[in-house]
Order: C-alpha cells, then structure tokens, then sequence
C-alpha cells in the first residue's frame, strides 16, 4: 500500500434486501473513497440508503436477507465484502467503529454504563477491570457526561436520550479506530453540546490521523466537519465533491433541495383567552439517591424543581434545554406517567393525587410522541395493529370494521398510504415511522399531546413536512402541544411559549417572539448562537 491510497475504498456497491421471493435494490452501485484522517459526509433523505451503505461496511446487515448484487469494499487493502466472520471480529470495535443513530435500541438494557463500555476495552485491549473503570471514567468525561462516577452503575433506561448517545461514542472512540463511522451521532444532542461533540470528533481525528464516515441530515452540521460530500437518493450518489463546492455551487435538483429544506413558518397567533387545558404549578420529580448497607437516602437529583407551565387550546409551549436539563421528565410528570410533587390540572380536574387506575379513562386524551419511534413501536405487530390498540382498550364498543376505518383514515390523515397499514415498522423509513407514531397518537382524539423531540432522527426536508403536519393537525383539532427539542429551528416553526430549563429550573420563560428575538440570560443566548452559528456558542457556558 502507498501512502497515498485511501484508507477505504467503496467500489461499484449494491445491496438488495429479498422478502417473499421478490428483491428491492436499497443501494445501486454506489463508489466512494475515504483518506487517511479525512471526514466524508453522506447526506440524503430518510431512505436513501445511507446507513444501509454505512452498515454493509462492517457487513451488519440482515444477512441473507440482505445480498450484495455487485461491489467491494477494501479497508487497508482488505475486501471486508469477502471476510470471514471471525476476521471481522477484530476489526469491529477496534479499527472500525460505529456510532448508531438510535442508542436506546444499541445498548443492552440488562448491562450498566460501565461494564458495555469496559467489555469494548477488555476485549480488544485486554485491560484490567481497574483499568478499564479509569479509562471509561476518563471517556465519559471526555464526551461531556456531568459526574460520570455517579453514571458509571446506572442502566440505559436510567439516561436521557442525549447522554445515552454520549455513551455509544464514548464506547465508539474508546479504542482510538482508524475508521468512524457515524451514523446522525448528534441527533439526540442539543445544540451547544453537538459543538462539543463534534469539537471532540474533530480533535481525536486530528491527532490519532482517524478517518470518518459521517451521516447526517443536518447540512450545518456537514459544512462544519466534513472534508467531502456525497448526496445520496434513491440508492444512488447523484453528486460528489469537496464540501465547499457543493455547498457553494450544487449542480444537482436534489443537493439544492436538500439545501433549500428546514422547517419554515410561524406557529398560530397565541390567545390569551383560550382554554387552560394543562396547568402544572410547583412541579418537582426528586429521585433519591440511597448508598448503604440500608439503602439510606443521602441526597436527590432535583431533575424538575419548581417548575410553573399552564398550556392552552391550539398552542404550543416549547421546552428547551441541554440533554438531562429535565424537559422530558416535565412532561412525563404532566402526564402522570412518574410521581411528582406539586398541583396539575387537566382542564378544571385536579389530577396530581389520581392513581395510575383512576388516569386510565383520561389517557386517551393525554397522548405522547416519543423521541425513537423505532424504540416505541412494536416490532411484532403491524401498523394497524399498533394504531389500534387504543382503539381496543378506550373504545371497546367499535367493531373490528369501524377501528379499520378510524386506522385508514388517521394514515391518511397524517400523509402514509393507508393501503401500508399490514407493514411492519421495521419496513418504513425513520419520517414515515414518526408519522405512525403520530397516527397512533391522533386516533384517540386527544385534547394534549406532548411531542418529545419528534423530529430529532428526521432529515431536514421530513422535519419540514412533520412541523407542516403537526401544525395543521393542532389548528384542524384545537390541540394542546407540549414540544420538547434541543432544535429551536423547529421550536421557533411551532411554539407560542418557550420555556428553557437547565438542570431541572426555568432559567428564562416567555413568549417564543420575545426569547428569539430579546433572550435575557446568557444560557439562552448561548444555545441561540449554537443553533443558528454552531461555531458561536460563547466558552463555558456549557455545562459538564
């Protein structure tokens, strides 16, 4: 090998998946190359075949269900196409690495943050268990984990969804690869801490000579860190070049759609008149931490402490923060799905003291769009099946053909061909799966839905199509929104209200016009400058 050639080489790549005897090609002779210590940017729609060509590199796809018509894939000279299983082992972890998009579904739930960590460390490197907590702590630390010894024993389910991606790159990068490959590895972040992120990305690639394949729908986050871009659609790369020129001067339909995409519009005119439908007052979710033989409690994480929010008919209050700042466990609390101190109100019904039994009747009204749409549907059941089960439990007197009906109607409702509804989630794209997510939601007719990041896994264009979506379905049915994101792009498409929490308090809190346009506090700007200049954010406001 001369110095010269590239760390990997994609060449003539195809990949088709077969089901019941029939085959669809996902990728169609896609080429590309990758240098040593250079950061390529693969970017399209949900679909375009992105990760399918990301995953066929370490050939971690549903194999044989997945086959590859044509091409090869040479790293340092070595066809990964044509391996054996347990050469790949060796490199998987070790010289190739991969950050996946949606964590929850990545990391093992029954394994603490420690020991999936240390378990890529003691394999590959054969270090000690003392050595491997010293060097997890230092990984942790280093991807922007507040007090990692406090994190070391905790569990998935137990994080945010941003600190569970900051530990699937602490894992990525702990044995400093030659080749990264990130799939959206900031989807779940919020702003000020992508710019940490990809800060660390592009440090740890200047000093170990790492290379990286970077998928991203965010095209800011592409001008900032890749060295090339190659545009993906419909399994194909219609265009390629340094990132300069295809920014600058993009020759395709399709790059200059890309470009031109992100969510637009304003939300609807706020009324003060409208009708309370969610009022929280002094909400507080304390979760003890016991140590001890006795299990004594010593101290809290205050994750919501004293929080006020009222929420009104066909308005949207946003909440904003960093990962783990409390704005998913405020809305949980709402809704009653964890205990907290202090009164809530669903319309004139106090429901702060109600039993999980007695919330039963008000759940159909009271809905929720998770941020992983593929962690929240079943994989064992098939659209209608999924949207239906509401149906099933809060209706029971609809027959089998009128809950049909209310399924076909609601896909169409939210822009998915009803004739899909048989399909499994598994058969549709990151967009077409949140839209499910939404469908299985708006059946039930709700009055309060609390939208926790669901636009965060989207490509710029579908998040301009669900922001469209989610807006038109509010003004069609008089809907409460509460909007949780780090994007404040869409925020500022959606919300009346803003809220921005750090650590569990409301740092600042106002109408959405008045916090883009006049922010008071330095945290707020400094998530402003973030997302609209990600190079802008001022030093040390992030928190660690």
């Amino acid at each position: 090998m001369t110095e010269t050639a590239p760390l990997i080489s994609v060449r003539d790549l195809s990949v088709a998946f077969s089901q019941d005897e029939k085959q669809s090609l996902a990728v169609d002779r896609v080429s590309f190359d990758i240098g040593r210590g250079e950061t390529v940017a693969l970017v399209g729609e949900s679909g375009s075949g992105k990760s399918v060509t990301a995953l066929s590199v370490l050939k971690l796809l549903p194999y044989p269900a997945a086959s590859h018509p044509s091409g090869e894939i040479l790293f340092d000279g070595q066809d990964l196409l044509g391996a054996k299983e347990q050469a790949l082992r060796k490199i998987r972890g070790r010289d190739i690495t991969m950050i996946f998009q949606e964590p929850m579904t990545s990391l093992n739930p029954l394994h603490s943050i420690e020991q999936q960590v240390g378990e890529v460390l003691k394999l590959h490197q054969g270090m000690s268990d003392t050595a491997a907590r010293a060097r997890t702590l230092a990984l942790l630390e280093e991807v922007g984990i507040r007090e990692p010894e406090k994190r070391l024993g905790a569990y998935p389910h137990q994080l945010s969804g941003g600190q569970r991606q900051r530990v699937m790159i602490a894992m990525a990068l702990a044995n400093e690869p030659q080749l990264l490959i990130a799939d959206e590895p900031t989807t779940a972040l919020d702003v000020t801490v992508q710019a940490q992120i990809l800060e660390l990305l592009d440090e740890l690639k200047r000093k170990n000579g790492m290379s990286m394949l970077f998928i991203t729908h965010d095209l800011g986050i592409v001008r900032r860190i890749a060295d090339r871009v190659c545009v993906m659609t419909k399994g194909k790369i219609v265009e390629s070049g340094p990132t300069h020129e295809i920014f600058d001067n993009p020759q395709h339909d399709y790059t200059r759609h890309l470009l031109a995409a992100e969510p637009k519009g304003d939300p609807p005119p706020a009324d003060a008149a409208a009708r309370q439908v969610m009022t929280g007052d002094d909400i507080r979710v304390w979760f003890p931490i016991k140590k001890g033989f006795m299990r004594r409690t010593v101290d809290y994480v205050k994750a919501v402490d004293g929080v006020d929010i009222t929420l009104r008919a066909g308005q949207t209050v946003g909440v904003v923060g960093e990962s783990g700042s409390g704005k998913t466990t405020l809305g949980l609390a709402l809704c009653r799905m964890i205990a907290s101190q202090g009164g809530i109100r669903f319309g004139e019904r106090a429901i702060d003291a109600l039993s999980f039994k007695e919330m039963r009747t008000l759940r159909r009204e009271l809905q929720i769009v998770f941020q992983d749409p593929f962690g929240s549907l079943s994989p064992r059941m098939s659209v209608a099946e999924i949207i239906e089960e509401g149906l099933a439990i809060h209706e029971k007197a609809l027959s089998a053909d009128e809950r049909d009906r209310r399924v076909v109607a609601v896909l169409d409702e939210v822009g998915l061909d009803p004739q899909t509804r048989f399909r499994y989630p598994h058969e549709f794209s990151g967009g077409q799966r949140q839209r499910i997510a939404i469908a299985r939601a708006m059946v039930l007719k709700p009055k309060f839905v609390m939208l926790d990041e669901p636009t965060s896994a989207l490509d710029m264009s579908v998040q301009a199509q669900v922001v469209d979506l989610l807006r038109d379905l509010q003004k069609r049915h008089d809907l409460a929104y509460l909007f949780i994101s780090h994007d404040l792009k869409v925020v500022r498409a959606l919300a009346n209200e803003v809220i921005v929490m750090r650590n569990g308090k409301i740092v600042e809190a106002g109408p959405a016009e008045r916090i883009f346009r006049e922010p008071q506090s330095d945290y707020t700007r400094a998530l402003l400058a973030a997302a609209f200049d990600i190079t802008a954010a001022p030093e040390g406001v992030v928190s660690q």
